[in-house]
């Protein structure tokens, strides 16, 4: 299990965790409603997004950091609404972390919400690839290493 999370991440986690397995997949899918718009000096600068590959839907990332605080913005299709709901997810959960909170988040928390057994290993995959190429743009930006486990 993961542990060490930031709260926001890990009080989606719990939240998740709380429901029974079969009601998971209706959380993810709320969660794809709650995705934020990326604001418009970030839409009006297509190079600042990177495309997840992990992805089948095209997703795109940014991440940006700025006193000190990540902020990280996502675009993921309506027609793909488990993709959209985990890139809310980490955008909800990573936006304001310091980068070095970023980067400690466990690499495997997708797989720690419960959803293993509600969608594809593919999707899970995904989830993991915004992740860590949202932990690789906080690297970049700020020059800190890997976090060690």
């Amino acid at each position: 299990m993961t542990t060490a999370l930031p709260d926001t991440l890990a009080e989606i986690r719990d939240e998740f965790l709380e429901l029974p397995e079969s009601e998971r997949l209706q959380l993810l899918l709320e969660f794809s409603g709650e995705l934020p718009a990326v604001p418009a000096e970030v839409a009006e600068h297509p190079e600042m997004y990177e495309r997840v590959a992990e992805c089948q839907s095209p997703v795109y990332i940014s991440v940006t950091v700025e006193d000190g605080l990540v902020a990280m913005h996502a675009t993921a299709p309506a027609e793909a609404p488990t993709t959209r709901g985990f890139a809310s997810i980490l955008v909800q959960g990573l936006t304001g972390l310091t980068p070095e909170a970023v980067l400690a988040v466990p690499d495997d928390f997708p797989q720690s919400i419960g959803l293993t057994r509600a969608v594809s290993p593919l999707r899970i995959a995904g989830m993991t690839g915004m992740l860590l190429r949202a932990k690789r743009q906080v690297r970049e930006r700020t020059g800190l290493p890997p976090t060690r486990r």
